[in-house]
């Protein structure tokens, strides 16, 4: 083969040949490269032999010559386009370049439409135009520092048009929501990109998270920026939308981060200015605002997420534990207290709800009480969601959340006092509001749910000796599941017996926790709220009368009448709407049937897993443990029922079953002074009896007859009628021989629920012989009374 054949063969075997056009154009650059010779080299040899030979090694070496210059090149000209195709990746993540030459120079593909230009560090880079990896860091420190980066913006192509969306993504001001953009145009690099740019593009990736969370912990050298309020306008976006998991995955990555250096500001100090902007604007936002279901829904997030959960139930401890307003500051205070109840009792200008009532129609009033429903029905999910992600997230925030709450319930013991209706002024400067505990009381009510069915056993794991526990330090409340404070002096069911011990549990049951809790809280909020309601209605029927007279006699004092009546009716139906949505009526009424059942099951002096079938005569009680019970179980049982016959009637049509157990409640405790000492809670039960039970009288004109068949069921067929008799005539004859025998007036406001009753029963044959029975002996003690 000749020397040019050699020549050829080389090259066309050399695989950066292909770098070239033709082969034609591999030998011509190869014969191009050819090193000249230089001046007093020594000339060839004479003899033909000689100059063959060396001609014939001259030609290999310049083959290889060739060879290795054209390999070079090729090095060369594959490292200038994978620098470029770096640049062009970087220009694409982060929107910035170096280069500001003229558009039409450029090629247009893999380049964005508009970028921001670094002047500065580009007078610094020595006629540096390209991004790569070892200037990107600074490149991208000095973009986030720009006060106004939209004003320097580029054309990266000779594309002129207009490109809102590209100018505004490239001109982005605010150093969070970039970074996450950022973020998400180099996750979608890394599934696009060969895999030569993989790593390059994995590091841009985690450039934006580093800086990140550089921004959240140096946020003073970002002039004009508030961070933290990005931060949290990024992930109310994210939950406002369909790309929450995206904006979820940007955040965990930069929460890692931040756990991870706590040198200058720990993680607790980064989130909590994003909690307390927060709270400054849901404590703007009404209930019916769409937009306080978006911030529920990021709260929810927070609950969620283990390391934010634990800053969130530190952030909100009170300053003043001590102090009842001091709970409803907090952040979760201040989203207990949306409601549609007046935000400042008595002023009704600015408020939402039921406006001008007396111009509006009954159906428009019922429409707005209805869509008010909806709102609260998915309110106190929210809420609910909430306490039990933070009770299931750890150990340490169920502690605190408990804590939290016990503190809450001792600080606002004093709602429950006589003066705290009597002096407004200072009840409202000292403990949390009314919506705060409707709202609480829900919530904890839904969390009580799992154990509020018929019969169910886990109910029967309740320790009452929970109640009888003094005072522990921080350590035992921790290791023992006690929260609740205080409630060793509450007055319980009977006296603890001299001879009879306690026996404390080593630890007590979240179950225990969530019944004295969700208990307490009714007894702070909703008996209030019961009471308010039935002296705002006796009010409007002696105002509406005021009126109607004043209306017939003319003059000004009408007009100022039917202001005050407006007024007092807005702040009514308001009232009336929060109490009685349905969602939460059906969680309390299961509750209370519940307490009413275990209440029994104590009674009986069950402490087994099983519950114990009544029966009667009823067995001597040993070992009791309602002598640690609190009376506030029997009180809000009662005063619940007798709301629901004010207020809510057709919720006990709606619940034989439940009727049935409270029917069991009140034949074993309303007759009994061994299970229940105090008589004037023996006789509210009959005003409870009274409110169950069927009503016969014919309804007030333009009413509606209330259904009745349910409970007209549940009373014919109760299986302890005689009994139930037995105890209603046990305490109308000892109402009459306790207490004072001049208070006349209290016994026959005892007594007045009871004669209904008695006419009712006295109609039922299963009724009227034990109530003939029952009153043999009430007679012949009457006549021994009389005849001493």
């Amino acid at each position: 083969m000749t020397d040019q054949g050699n020549n050829n063969q080389n090259i066309s075997r050399n695989p950066f040949a292909a770098l070239f056009s033709s082969l034609a154009d591999a030998k011509q650059f190869a014969s191009g490269q050819k090193p000249p010779l230089h001046h007093g080299e020594p000339p060839l040899e004479d003899s033909e032999g000689s100059q063959s030979e060396s001609e014939n090694s001259d030609s290999i070496e310049d083959n290889d010559d060739s060879v290795a210059e054209i390999s070079r090149s090729f090095l060369s000209r594959q490292e200038l386009c994978e620098q470029l195709n770096i640049n062009h990746m970087i220009q694409r993540i982060f929107l910035i370049t170096l280069d500001n030459s003229d558009p039409s120079l450029r090629g247009g593909n893999g380049i964005p439409p508009r970028c921001v230009f670094l002047e500065e560090m580009s007078a610094e880079m020595d006629g540096q135009d390209w991004l790569d990896m070892d200037n990107i860091e600074q490149a991208l420190f000095n973009r986030l520092l720009m006060l106004e980066p939209g004003n320097h913006l580029i054309y990266m192509t000779s594309c002129n048009a207009v490109n809102l969306s590209a100018d505004r993504d490239a001109g982005d001001k605010c150093a969070i929501p970039f970074l996450y953009a950022c973020y998400q145009r180099a996750k979608e690099e890394v599934t696009k990109v060969p895999e030569k740019l993989l790593s390059y593009a994995v590091r841009c990736k985690n450039l934006t998270v580093s800086n990140t969370r550089t921004v959240l912990l140096t946020p003073e050298i970002y002039i004009r920026q508030n961070v933290y309020e990005q931060l949290l306008d990024l992930l109310l976006e994210g939950v406002g939308g369909a790309q929450l998991d995206e904006v979820v995955e940007f955040v965990e990555e930069v929460i890692a981060g931040l756990l991870a250096d706590q040198e200058v500001r720990t993680f607790s100090e980064v989130i909590g200015p994003v909690l307390d902007i927060f709270q400054g604007r849901v404590k703007d936002l009404d209930l019916c605002q769409l937009l306080l279901f978006s911030y529920l829904d990021l709260l929810l997030y927070f609950s969620r997420q283990k390391d934010i959960a634990t800053v969130l139930v530190e952030h909100i401890q009170p300053k003043d534990p001590n102090n009842g307003l001091q709970y409803q500051k907090t952040l979760l205070g201040t989203v207990l207290s949306i409601s549609c109840l007046l935000k400042t009792p008595g002023v009704v200008e600015g408020h939402g709800f039921f406006l001008n009532p007396s111009r509006s129609s009954p159906q428009e009033m019922k429409v707005q009480e209805s869509n008010i429903h909806q709102f609260m029905g998915q309110f106190h999910d929210k809420l609910h969601q909430l306490l039990k992600n933070l009770l299931q997230q750890s150990g340490e925030t169920r502690h605190l959340l408990l804590s939290w709450l016990g503190g809450c319930l001792q600080a606002n013991a004093g709602r429950t006092k006589i003066w705290a209706n009597q002096m407004p002024e200072i009840f409202f400067q000292m403990y949390a509001s009314d919506a705060f505990f409707l709202n609480l009381g829900a919530a904890l009510l839904k969390l009580c749910q799992p154990f509020c069915r018929p019969r169910s056993p886990k109910l029967l794991t309740f320790n009452p000796t929970y109640c009888a526990l003094k005072e522990l330090s921080e350590e035992e409340r921790r290791n023992r599941n006690v929260h609740a404070r205080g409630l060793d002096k509450e007055t319980c069911l009977v006296p603890l017996p001299p001879q009879q011990s306690v026996e404390y549990a080593q630890s007590y049951s979240l179950l225990t926790e969530n019944l004295i809790l969700t208990q307490m809280t009714l007894h702070l909020g909703f008996h209030r709220l019961h009471e308010q309601m039935v002296k705002m209605n006796q009010s409007l029927h002696r105002l509406q009368g005021t009126w109607r007279e004043a209306q017939l006699t003319g003059g000004p004092a009408a007009e100022q009448l039917r202001e005050q009546f407006e007024r007092l009716m807005t702040v009514y139906l308001s009232t009336k709407a929060a109490a009685t949505q349905p969602g939460m009526l059906q969680c309390c009424l299961n509750l209370q049937a519940s307490s009413a059942t275990l209440l029994v099951q104590l009674g009986l002096s069950n402490q087994g897993p099983e519950h114990a079938q009544l029966s009667f005569p009823l067995p001597p009680l040993h070992n009791s443990l309602l002598c640690h019970m609190p009376e506030f179980f029997a009180e809000n049982l009662g005063d619940f029922f007798v709301f629901l016959r004010r207020f809510a009637d057709e919720v006990l049509e709606s619940s034989a079953d439940s009727l049935e157990q409270v029917l069991n409640f009140i034949t074993v405790f309303m007759g009994n002074v061994e299970r229940m000492k105090n008589p004037h809670l023996r006789a509210k039960l009959a005003e409870v009896l009274e409110a169950v039970m069927p009503h016969m009288e014919p309804a007030s004109a333009g009413t509606a007859q209330p259904i009745m068949f349910q409970r007209q069921r549940v009373f014919c067929s109760y299986h302890h009628a005689p009994h139930l008799a037995e105890a209603l005539i046990a305490v109308f004859v000892d109402i009459e021989f306790t207490g004072d025998p001049h208070q006349f007036e209290q016994k026959f406001n005892y007594r007045r629920p009871m004669y209904p009753i008695l006419k009712f029963m006295w109609g039922k044959e299963s009724y009227r012989e034990s109530i003939k029975a029952s009153l043999f002996p009430f007679f012949s003690q009457l006549f021994r009374w009389y005849h001493i």
